[in-house]
């Protein structure tokens, strides 16, 4: 177990006053161990403190007296403490089997920890949950939580994991659904695996067990080129249509029965099933868009001025283990009050020049969105979408979120000279793109702002 390590210090709090000191080690606070950040926030709360300090070898003891639930002014350098409680499942659709030797060695990890789940959105499969667990879930009211269905027959769920465990682990969410934690779920859908009837039995034993779930996504296995199994492939338009066709009847059902549409398809299901996207009242209030569930339908309602303040998504890929902060859990990619990110010296200009085209740049499921929102609009310069093929992981990933810097610097290269390019933030995560380029190392300049309506309706002049 390592203690966490203080990497900023509000000037004039009271670790400040106290004589805290970045670089610091904390061992304990009030003679006790934090896990993890979510110990640490309930230590800290308290009015009296009694810190531990390792300052360079040397055990330092630093007392602190503040009013009960102020903040102590620290920032630590991780989430957790002690070692992450890593997936022993062999799930054939898992993307990080599906990258490519040589990255960062951070993005092969696989965590399977409800820890976070509650700090970052994560899901779980729960098959490494423990009854210590659900006490700690129940006592500490850590609400919400994201598990990982994909099937409820016993044996689809233990072959889709590849884990023994996986027959009943399912236990678990109905404990903690009836102790009243709000859960999300979550169902990777896999042609020939666990689609078509197999879903169908699944969305049943959902009603039958799992009924008081806040939401569950229906979402597309993704499929890089580097996949180590033969038989993981998209979804063709068909299955596609079969998919949102099982979902929307099945939303009547929940409706009927439980007041809610309970289950939602992703944004790719529509695009790949070349169907319209279902009205902004369809989607219940249900904020679902990290599981990419009506992403495109709020982002077309922000660019035309139809919602007044963006909806802001959490920190991108893999970003709890690339050093997202400790506190404030699920962390924004951007300075909401500007629109661009933090991480770069790129900004966004408040006055675009209008003599200048304009490029977005976009995944090309992105493009799809996007290309007749811009044709609609009057925007001050000639504006295009760039489409940017993901050759890095393969033509069957075309999510935005996914772009890479290769990827990037092969399309700008051929692109002119002068004109602004447009780069959306929800691909980067601490200014990194997944292949660990950045911006920097593009061909051309380009404006990094969030990836909302708004921003890009504000970019372009629209």
């Amino acid at each position: 177990m390592s203690a966490p390590v203080v990497v900023d210090l509000e000037e004039g709090s009271p670790a400040d006053i106290a004589g805290v000191a970045i670089g610091d080690t904390v061992v304990a606070l009030n003679g006790q161990y934090p896990r993890d950040v979510i110990e640490w926030q309930r230590l800290v709360d308290e009015p009296e403190l009694e810190l531990e300090i390792d300052r360079g070898g040397l055990t330092v003891t630093i007392e602190v007296e503040k009013r009960a639930g102020q903040p102590l002014g620290i920032d630590v350098d991780a989430a957790l403490f002690d070692r992450v409680r890593t997936c022993d499942n062999h799930c054939d659709f898992c993307f990080i089997y599906q990258l490519p030797k040589g990255m960062r060695r951070t993005l092969y990890l696989k965590d399977d920890d409800y820890r976070l789940s509650f700090l970052y959105g994560n899901f779980t499969t729960l098959t490494r949950f423990t009854e210590a667990d659900l006490e700690r879930v129940i006592t500490e009211r850590l609400s919400p939580l994201y598990v990982s269905i994909h099937a409820t027959d016993p044996d689809v769920r233990t072959h889709m994991l590849r884990n023994k465990r996986g027959a009943m682990s399912l236990r678990w969410l109905e404990a903690i659904l009836e102790a009243d934690i709000e859960v999300h779920g979550q169902i990777v859908c896999c042609p020939e695996v666990n689609n078509g009837q197999v879903l169908e039995q699944t969305l049943a034993g959902v009603l039958d067990r799992y009924e008081q779930l806040a939401s569950i996504a229906v979402v597309p296995l993704g499929v890089s080129k580097f996949s180590p199994v033969d038989h993981m492939r998209p979804h063709t338009v068909t299955e596609a249509r079969e998919v949102v066709e099982i979902v929307e009847r099945w939303q009547g059902i929940f409706n009927d029965v439980l007041g809610h549409r309970m289950v939602f398809a992703a944004d790719e299901y529509y695009l790949r099933a070349e169907l319209p996207f279902p009205g902004a009242d369809s989607y219940d209030d249900v904020d679902l868009h990290e599981d990419g569930i009506g992403m495109a339908v709020t982002f077309a309602r922000e660019f035309r001025g139809e919602i007044d303040d963006a909806t802001n998504t959490a920190s991108g890929f893999f970003a709890w283990v690339e050093g997202a902060p400790a506190e404030g859990y699920r962390a924004e990619r951007t300075d909401t009050s500007t629109g661009t990110i933090a991480a770069t010296a790129v900004t966004l200009s408040s006055r675009p020049k209008k003599d200048r085209p304009i490029g977005v740049l976009t995944g090309t499921l992105g493009a799809q969105v996007l290309e007749p929102l811009i044709a609609d609009a009057k925007p001050q310069a000639p504006t295009r979408v760039i489409p940017v093929e993901n050759d890095f992981f393969g033509g069957n990933v075309g999510v935005t979120g996914l772009m890479v810097g290769a990827d990037l610097q092969r399309v700008l290269a051929g692109e002119p000279e002068g004109d602004r390019y447009l780069l959306p933030d929800v691909c980067l995560s601490n200014g990194r793109f997944l292949d660990g380029l950045t911006v920097d190392d593009l061909p051309r300049p380009v404006e990094v702002i969030s990836t909302d309506g708004i921003s890009l309706r504000k970019a372009i002049g629209a």
